[in-house]
């Protein structure tokens, strides 16, 4: 049984989530505030975090870099916020999703099991892709570059990037990019992608600002080098 761990400081939230996560089949544990989810995190290892923004003292966004520092546990924000900004950061600093307040707690169950098949299928196809002196490690979801261990990047990221160096030169839309990761394509999560690519050239370029492996494809998308 897959266990989610639910942090937020609304305790009619935390009930509603807790309810339809167990009919889904799930065990669930929560928090109310970001020093208590990261102690839970570390002791409990949950197999994905249902974390708010706005908590008190020490926000989600503290959480997240937090957990990053030791962990690439799947994170999918709730937010009340409605300023792009902070989901975008949100998704540099590793979340895998997010979905605004108010939601629909069939939507979020969905989307729990959507990011928990991600992780699962990345875990078992045994499988190693070399492209352009990069090795990624598709059971263990490692990276390496010419022999260098690279940070390690979250299931989302991870999953982006495979799917781009299956396939050196095509040239992938956002819409796609977001089809292969989510199995479905949303308009208004597009920037999301973005974020996702900047967090990844953040973690495996030599130099993020001239880009080695992800190429940008202007007024298109995004290839992964094919020379």
């Amino acid at each position: 049984m897959k266990t989610i761990l639910i942090v937020d400081d609304e305790p009619k939230i935390v009930k509603l989530v807790r309810d339809y996560l167990e009919r889904a089949g799930f065990a669930v544990h929560s928090a109310s505030d970001g020093r208590t989810a990261l102690s839970l995190a570390r002791s409990g290892k949950p197999d994905l975090i249902v974390l708010d923004l706005g908590l008190p003292q020490m926000d989600g966004l503290d959480v997240t870099r937090e957990l990053r520092k030791a962990s690439s546990v799947p994170v999918i924000m709730l937010t009340g916020r409605s300023e792009e900004t902070d989901k975008l950061i949100g998704l540099e600093l590793g979340a895998d999703d997010y979905i605004t307040k108010p939601f629909s707690p069939k939507e979020l169950v969905a989307r729990v099991r959507v990011v928990l098949r991600r992780v699962e299928s990345a875990s078992a196809v045994p499988e190693v892709l070399h492209a352009a002196g990069l090795t990624l490690d598709l059971p263990r979801m490692r990276v390496s570059a010419e022999g260098r261990e690279i940070e390690e990047l979250t299931p989302t990221e991870f999953n982006l990037l495979a799917e781009m160096a299956r396939y050196p030169g095509r040239v992938f839309t956002r819409a796609q990019l977001l089809n292969a990761v989510h199995g479905v394509a949303f308009e208004s999560y597009e920037r999301a992608i973005d974020a996702h690519i900047k967090n990844i050239r953040r973690k495996i370029e030599p130099d993020p600002s001239t880009p080695r492996y992800l190429l940008t494809v202007y007024g298109v998308g995004y290839k992964f080098n094919d020379r």
